[in-house]
């Protein structure tokens, strides 16, 4: 049995997402999960936005060959939120006005 890392050297670019938007987006970079059986069908298997590895026509993207450096990086776990801006709940205090002496 490969390891996930072996197994995550292919990624596909999505080119078309008609009928799944909520499932694909285009212009982004999934992992390829090989499927043999899958292939002859021609269909290329990604894990999508469930997080979830399905089946799409292969028409649907670009695959890329990836070294297995940017493989592994790509496929590290990442910190959303400290990407994200806090909320604050508090309003920005009103401007203070001139008074005239």
């Amino acid at each position: 049995m490969k390891s996930k890392a072996a197994r995550s050297t292919q990624f596909a670019v999505c080119t078309d997402n008609a009928g799944y938007p909520a499932s694909l987006e285009v212009g982004k970079l999934y992992p390829v999960i090989p499927d043999a059986e899958a292939a002859k069908h021609g269909y290329i298997r990604v894990l999508d936005e469930s997080g979830e590895d399905y089946g799409y026509s292969a028409e649907r993207f670009f695959v890329l060959g990836v070294p297995e450096a940017l493989a592994k990086a790509l496929s590290a776990p990442r910190n959303t939120t400290a990407a994200r801006p806090r909320r604050t709940t508090q309003r920005p205090a009103a401007p203070r006005r001139r008074v005239k002496a």
